[in-house]
Parts: C-alpha cells; structure tokens; sequence
C-alpha cells in the first residue's frame, strides 16, 4: 500500500473512531476483530482511549497479592467502572508477570518449590474463580525465569529509540546463572504442566480464557541463557504447550512480536504460525508488533518499520476467525514522548485503519 493511501485510511478510521458508538460500523468495534490496549485502566486513560476508540482493554494488575482488590466485588466495580466509558473489559492480568524471577509476584511457581507453589497456584485457581464471577472473560499471565531480556537499545527511525537483542551480547555481558541455578528444559517442562494441571480444570470450570505469554526472546534450545532453557521461546515449544492440558479455554497471549523473535525469517514464517494456533483457537489475545532481524538478533519498531507485512497479518488474522483484541505493545522511545503516549496513539490509528481496511474488503 503507497503511503498517502495508508494515512488516508488512517485519518478515516481515527474519524470514524471520534463518532458516537452508535454510528459505527459495527457499534463498538470493526467487525470481529477488536483493537484494544493494555496496562493503564486509570479514569483519566479510559477518557482517551475511548476518544481515540480504543474500546476493549486488558486492565491493570488489581494487586500483585490476593487481597480486596481481588474480591468479587471489586473486580465487578473495575469492570463497571471501564464499562461506563463505553469501553469492555476483556482481560486483566494475573501476578504472573513478564518480570526476572527474583521480582515475581509468585516465584515459586516457576522455582518449583513445594508445597510454597502449591499455595501459589491455588491463590491463582480463587483468583480465576473470582473473575469469572465478576463477568471478566479473561486472564493473561507469564511464566517465566529470565523475564524479558534485552541488549541496549538501538538507533531507529528518526532517532528513536529502538529496544534490541543480540544474544552474543547479551551472553557476554551477563552474569553466569540466575538465582534460579541450571534449570533445563525437563525441569521447566515438569513446572509448566504441574501449574496447568492444576489451573486449566478450574478456568474450564468457570469458563475463562487463559491467556498465556511466550517467553520474551526464544534462546538457543540447550543452550538457553543464564543457565536457563527457555522451553516457550520457540514454535515447536508453543505447540508442546497447548497440548498439555486441552481445554477450549487454554491458549495464548499471541505476542506477535515476539514469536516473529524465534523465526529464522520472521517476514515469511509468521503468516503459518498465526495460521497454526489461529484455526485451533488458540489466539486469545494479539500483541501486534513487529521486528527488524531474526532469532537471537533483532529490534523492536514501529509497526510499519519492521520486516513483517502487518497487512498481510492483519489478513491472515481475519482468515482464521479471530475475534479478540489486536494491541500496541513495546512500543519504541521517542525524546520527548513521555511514556510513550505519542507512540502509542500512533499505533493505535495504525491498527485501527488496518482493522478498518480488513474488514471492508471482501
């Protein structure tokens, strides 16, 4: 697509979006794709996302504890509360965080430590229960040990501030293991199934999605990094992980970049992975970024500066059936955009003319 044809359709679909609900297409969204947004569910963020017709959203984390704010009740008041902005609460994330182990919410769980895991998870099976009672369809969650490694940031368009990795760096620069000591693939593998042994059953029972996150980037199998393998950083891992507990209610966090991260040639591939889980129906959420590089040496960038054609994913997506939200997600640093809210309002008028242009075409 020439440039001037994209903003054009662009500027159309952040009009349209400007509308009152009921005079677009579609009401709340285009169609059945969703755009939607993720970590600020504040009053102040609610009133322009709504502006800017983001109107389904993951929340904030109600607490990193299992405590009043995670009460049937509260979580009905937060979903209230996002509703009346004219905007659904589809998902909230669960304290299981994308962060290094040692600032996890709930360690123990991917430490493998009984019986402290076991008080871990069932906090997580009330929480889930807790949800769901409150009509919120969804959860999303990590697991992991390294958290998100990058190497420093790279120059990117314009000066921005591209986050990057490259493996050979990174591994020279960090210290050998994590607190965690070696833990190889068996050893992952046996705490993965033991947490969805446990949780899948209650999320089938109680109807919610569980939504979970690869690990941000694959590392070389064997070798993994600090010590650590990284099972949910390649495709064939991601496949392994849906089967364990089959269940309707069992998928991912489809981080779109990141998976275009495990990729030999992320530009060609991408399009079969989405298709894989896509038909399965497994796609619960999409991080819709893209990448310039491959496995083990990549930046992150806008979503029209990377290697990957968005509007052929965007195709690919309506292909398949999904119907969930498409989300911004690491967007690059800008001087001067503090908390990269410009960043973010760019990629929202991108995915929202995508979504726009997709669902008008055939």
């Amino acid at each position: 697509m020439r440039r001037r044809h994209f903003l054009g359709a662009a500027a159309t679909a952040l009009a349209v979006a400007g509308a009152p609900a009921q005079d677009r297409p579609g009401g709340l969204s285009y169609g059945k794709l969703k755009l939607g947004t993720q970590n600020d569910s504040s009053d102040e963020a609610l009133r322009v996302l709504a502006a800017l017709g983001v109107n389904h959203i993951c929340s904030t984390l109600p607490s990193a504890r299992m405590d009043a704010n995670w009460s049937v009740e509260s979580l009905t008041r937060l979903r209230e509360r996002v509703e009346s902005f004219g905007i659904r609460l589809e998902m909230v994330p669960l304290p299981l965080s994308s962060n290094y182990i040692t600032r996890s919410e709930n360690p123990d769980i991917m430490l493998g430590r009984s019986p402290e895991r076991d008080r871990e998870i069932d906090t997580i099976c009330q929480m889930i229960r807790n949800a769901a009672r409150a009509g919120i369809p969804a959860l999303k969650y990590n697991l992991t040990i390294l958290g998100v490694v990058r190497s420093e940031p790279t120059p990117g368009r314009s000066g921005a501030h591209y986050s990057t990795f490259v493996y050979e760096k990174a591994v020279r620069e960090a210290a050998p293991l994590t607190e965690a000591g070696p833990v190889g693939a068996d050893a992952e593998w046996e705490r993965i199934a033991y947490f969805l042994q446990r949780v899948i059953p209650v999320a089938a029972e109680y109807k919610i999605r569980m939504a979970c996150h690869p690990q941000d980037p694959g590392m070389p199998p064997g070798k993994g990094f600090r010590g650590v393998d990284r099972v949910l950083g390649s495709v064939d891992g991601l496949k392994r992980f849906i089967e364990i507990a089959p269940s309707p209610y069992h998928g991912l966090n489809f981080c779109q970049g990141t998976i275009s991260e495990m990729l030999a040639r992320p530009a060609n591939e991408i399009f079969d992975v989405i298709r894989y889980f896509g038909v399965r129906g497994k796609v619960f959420n999409v991080h819709f970024r893209n990448i310039k590089g491959s496995f083990l040496n990549f930046q992150e960038t806008f979503p029209d500066d990377g290697d990957v054609n968005m509007i052929r994913a965007m195709r690919v997506y309506k292909e398949v059936g999904y119907d969930g939200m498409l989300m911004p997600d690491h967007v690059p640093a800008i001087d001067g955009d503090a908390g990269g809210k410009q960043a973010f309002a760019y990629a929202y008028g991108y995915i929202q003319a995508l979504i726009q242009m997709v669902n008008m075409e055939a």
